[in-house]
């Protein structure tokens, strides 16, 4: 028992220097990432080294789930790797302790590491990430019009979303401009288009200045406090201006935005706020959908109001809204009512066609919402799984490698987190688009590495040679027909070698392969192929008489019989030359395209033990007269 207690503290203390030192390694690396990505907001604003060292410790903090897994896979792979390396693994296994008992310490640190690791993105990263991003934007709102970027929508101004064609960089000019203002809420929404703008801080640092410049705007103008309006008391407005300046309150001033509006978002929140939010926006999205649908179902696209019909083809009891039909307004009596017609119908669909796209902005907006809080609300769990994966596979794989040090453990770590990033990155951004569901996203770099771990688990319990490159090199030469003989003459023979014994053997081994290559003279054609083709029996027959021959003249002091044996060739029973019998060789065989895809790929496997076969029926006799020569 109390050797137990003695190798456990022995495993904790070879593990948790070299944990600490990679955590710290690895958090610096992904914070100089940091760094580099918003290098751009952050030199030539005049911000305080406070502020930055406030800004860099937030970072740090948020960095932490990128850093913990790449330095339990480095520490995991470093510890196991010098264990193995001075054979102190290889003589706690000779003492009869398994490798599971080796990780069992750092397996129960590695579990209270994945709980601490779980509070740690329940607790502590929320509050990071929001004073991180609020210290980061209130630096980058000295400048808010280099956020500005071309050929996709803009969200830095509150409730304002901004489309830029080109971006002048020297000038600042803003060319072929959208803007989608909500500042008045959904119902109240404004479309602005505008050949050109310019956006400017005004004197007291606390509003922007949009200037337009040749445009035309649309804007929803709603009468009644009750929720969506219908058509009869929805008004429209739309203007056409040569230059029209917008203020919008913006704060450009180096003072800290306030946190609460980060914390709103989804990276301020802990799990019980993300699946309150979530429920909400759920209601809120139907809700919506809702509404839009019952609109659509009975309100016509198409409408004129009272005042714009004129007065001559009004009716004495004319609604405050009637229905107009195109082809009744197209057979109208008279040519100006027809245009009037015709105008309001253009009119009435332009307005229903940009309050339609806009609604359409908003409502992918808020599914864009939903996504990034489910994201988050999962992250909260993946962290602690990854901790878990990269542990059962750098313990295992360092115990395979038995490499210490730095070097080999680093390159293998690195290859795995970058494998392990790439997959990671692409299903978040696939969650984040909507392409995958959002668990199947979050989870499928942990779904793909966990097998990864058991493989390499079992196989280090096994004592697998896994990644011996001998074992690999082996198997190469053997499928590509490069395996050879590497015989030498023995410093020592057990066995006495006799020349005529060798000769008895040898007459047998060359009666054998004679017998085989009269039995099959050429290749297998598809049908004898798929009757069995070169049978297994005769071909482990064939090796049963070659190799203990082979031995037995090993043992020969004659290099010329040893040199001759190095130029036998190794007889290869591949499962190819011989489909075995059962439905799926009979579904083969019928299937033409894959049978004969099959029969194809055996072909050159046939040749090559037919000229194996040929090989050797003409260097025994060779051999045998080698053996008379020495005899005399």
């Amino acid at each position: 028992m109390i050797q137990f207690k003695k190798l456990d503290r022995f495993i904790l203390w070879q593990f948790l220097p070299l944990f600490a030192m990679t955590f710290l390694i690895c958090t610096f690396i992904v914070l100089m990432q940091f760094l580099w990505l918003h290098l751009q907001d952050l030199v030539g604003k005049g911000v305080g080294i406070g502020v930055l060292s406030e800004l860099f410790f937030y970072a740090a903090l948020s960095m932490v789930p990128m850093a913990l897994p790449l330095a339990v896979l480095l520490a995991s792979l470093m510890t196991f790797g010098n264990l193995g390396e001075s054979f102190e693994l290889t003589a706690l296994k000779a003492g009869g302790i398994s490798l599971f008992r080796v990780m069992k310490p750092l397996i129960v640190l590695m579990v209270f590491v994945a709980i601490g690791a779980f509070f740690f993105q329940n607790n502590v990263l929320p509050v990071a990430q929001t004073k991180m991003w609020t210290l980061l934007k209130s630096v980058r709102q000295k400048t808010p019009e280099l956020d500005i970027v071309e050929g996709e929508f803009n969200y830095q101004l509150p409730n304002i979303n901004i489309y830029v064609e080109e971006k002048n960089r020297e000038s600042g000019m803003l060319y072929g401009v959208m803007i989608y203002d909500f500042r008045q809420g959904f119902d109240r929404s404004r479309v602005i288009l505008a050949d050109s703008a310019t956006l400017r801080t005004a004197p007291d640092k606390t509003h922007m200045y949009l200037t337009l410049h040749h445009g035309e705007l649309f804007e929803n103008l709603r009468e009644g406090q009750g929720g969506m309006s219908n058509e009869r008391n929805r008004l429209y407005r739309s203007e056409r201006f040569s230059n029209k300046m917008i203020t919008v309150e913006f704060d450009v001033n180096l003072e800290m935005i306030d946190e609460n509006e980060m914390g709103s978002l989804y990276i301020g929140k802990n799990v019980r706020q993300l699946a309150n939010s979530i429920d909400s926006l759920h209601q809120r999205l139907d809700s919506i959908g809702m509404t839009i649908g019952n609109e659509l179902a009975t309100q016509p696209i198409v409408a004129l109001r009272p005042d714009e019909v004129p007065a001559a083809e009004r009716a004495p009891d004319a609604r405050p809204t009637m229905q107009v039909d195109p082809d009744s307004a197209r057979r109208a009596q008279r040519p100006y009512t027809k245009r009037i017609v015709y105008q309001t119908a253009r009119n009435s669909i332009d307005r229903k066609r940009i309050e339609y796209l806009g609604r359409s902005i908003y409502l992918d907006d808020e599914h864009n919402t939903l996504r990034r809080h489910g994201i988050e609300l999962h992250r909260k769990f993946t962290l602690s799984l990854a901790c878990l994966v990269f542990f059962f596979i750098g313990a295992p794989l360092g115990a395979i490698i038995r490499k210490g040090g730095i070097g080999t453990p680093l390159v293998i770590s690195v290859l795995l987190f970058i494998f392990y990033y790439i997959i990671d990155n692409t299903g978040y951004r696939l969650a984040r688009d909507g392409r995958l569901a959002v668990w199947e996203g979050i989870w499928l770099s942990s779904g793909v590495l966990l097998p990864l771990g058991i493989f390499v688990t079992y196989k280090a319990v096994k004592d697998s040679a896994v990644f011996n490159a001998d074992s690999y090199m082996r198997l190469l030469r053997t499928l590509t027909g490069k395996n050879v003989r590497a015989l030498s003459v023995k410093e020592v023979v057990i066995e006495d070698f006799e020349p005529a014994r060798a000769g008895e053997i040898l007459a047998e081994v060359l009666s054998a392969f004679e017998a085989f290559a009269g039995r099959h003279r050429g290749y297998c054609g598809y049908a004898a192929y798929w009757r069995g083709g070169f049978p297994q029996p005769e071909i482990a027959a064939l090796n049963a008489e070659l190799e203990p021959a082979v031995s037995y003249l090993a043992n020969s002091r004659s290099q010329n019989v040893v040199d001759k044996l190095n130029e036998l060739p190794i007889i290869e029973n591949f499962s190819i030359l011989h489909p075995a019998a059962g439905r799926v060789t009979t579904l083969l065989k019928w299937f033409f395209p894959a049978g004969v895809a099959v029969w194809l790929v055996s072909l050159p496997m046939q040749r090559r033990l037919l000229g194996r076969v040929r090989q050797i029926i003409n260097i025994i006799p060779e051999l045998q007269a080698i053996l008379q020569h020495e005899q005399h």
